[in-house]
């Protein structure tokens, strides 16, 4: 059995860590409370976007835009959204472990799959892994710029835009509440038919009058902008996912922090007792002795 001392110097180093995973848990309660605010700042934009793309479309339905446009599948790209940072439990190994699989069974039909990754993770996965990589964006931050994503998916974009890339999936981690992140693989490109979630009203519609009078470079336009937003969209939730996992990480070490030290303190006691029931017993036998 360790000494006493031993035993209360563990006690105070895992105290000591238990003060940082309880301060940890904390600022990830704050981050994804602000996260979440953010996510639902975004879907008016995007409401509305849906909403004048629909209005071109309705305008020209002859017309089939190039994000839209069906091919026979034979190439396809993954854009996988990861964390920067770990601590975060299993949300990255559970997502990446969904995206080697949908990757095998793409595969074996005979595609060829190739990755755009986002997150230091995703990157250190990858280079051990293996894959086509085309394109690669880290270091973002608690609170990304869509700037710092729009190169990344113009390689994506034009890839398709010319025929060199048939479908593009998208990767990340769903939100469905603080317990619970659900990594998905969803289709990104060709888009399907959009839906207006937010724009349902009774009176008129109002109008628009484009100048130049050249409406489809500016559905093109506008859908460009309309994947943009998915992917923020998407990069943000994942924030939002890997805050909500870093909480309940940090909220657990705490409690087995607190569990070990508790088993300690009575190692310590039975340790101190041992201690003390020996040297009554020596200064008995000692007088004995005598």
């Amino acid at each position: 059995m360790a000494n006493s001392k031993e035993i209360k110097t563990q006690i105070a180093s895992i105290s000591n860590t238990q003060k940082i995973t309880s301060a940890m848990e904390k600022v990830a309660v704050s981050k994804m409370k602000k996260t979440q605010e953010k996510m639902l700042k975004g879907r008016p934009y995007r409401d509305r976007m849906i909403a004048v793309i629909n209005h071109l479309a309705n305008g020209q339905p002859e017309y089939r835009p190039t994000y839209m446009e069906e091919r026979d599948p034979k190439k396809i790209a993954i854009i996988v959204v990861s964390s920067d940072k770990g601590l975060c439990g299993g949300l990255n190994a559970n997502l990446l472990r969904e995206v080697t699989s949908f990757a095998a069974s793409e595969s074996a039909s005979g595609k060829e799959v190739s990755y755009s990754l986002i997150g230091t993770k995703a990157q250190s996965f990858f280079r051990s892994f293996g894959g086509n990589v085309i394109s690669a964006t880290e270091k973002l931050g608690d609170e990304p710029s869509i700037e710092q994503l729009v190169g990344s998916m113009k390689i994506l974009l034009d890839s398709f835009a010319e025929g060199n890339i048939d479908k593009v999936y998208l990767a990340s981690n769903k939100f469905v509440n603080t317990m619970t992140q659900q990594p998905e693989v969803s289709q990104l490109l060709p888009l399907g038919k959009l839906e207006e979630e937010g724009e349902k009203q009774d009176g008129p519609r109002w109008d628009y009058i484009y100048e130049p009078d050249d409406s489809r470079l500016l559905m093109d336009g506008l859908m460009e902008r309309y994947v943009e937003s998915l992917l923020y969209q998407a990069v943000i939730e994942n924030i939002s996912c890997e805050q909500a996992a870093k909480m309940v990480a940090m909220k657990s070490a705490t409690d087995n922090a607190g569990e070990l030290i508790e088993e300690l303190q009575l190692v310590y006691n039975n340790a101190r007792q041992a201690a003390i029931t020996q040297e009554i017993s020596e200064i008995v036998a000692g007088a004995e002795a005598l």
